[in-house]
């Protein structure tokens, strides 16, 4: 996927927020999904698949400690599609 930081950035977003079944004001750069919104692994992994699925990456399971809120989310995903 081509664009912006901010394009990108918003995407993800959308794709956690929709999983999480949260308002996209709900979530900030470092918010904790687990902590601060209540998610679980299940969550997390079907974040991952979503993430794969929408931008045509893999992503390794070991990242999923990374991925604890959107700045992480979006360093593992920028990392695997070559940002």
């Amino acid at each position: 996927m081509s664009g912006t930081y901010e394009e990108r950035l918003a995407k993800i977003s959308e794709i956690i927020c929709d999983i999480l079944e949260l308002e996209e004001d709900e979530v900030t750069e470092t918010s904790l999904f687990k902590e601060d919104h209540g998610a679980d692994s299940l969550r997390a992994i079907e974040i991952l698949a979503a993430l794969e699925k929408q931008f045509g990456i893999v992503i390794d399971q070991s990242e999923l400690s990374r991925m604890v809120h959107l700045k992480g989310v979006y360093e593992v995903v920028a990392e695997s599609a070559g940002w």
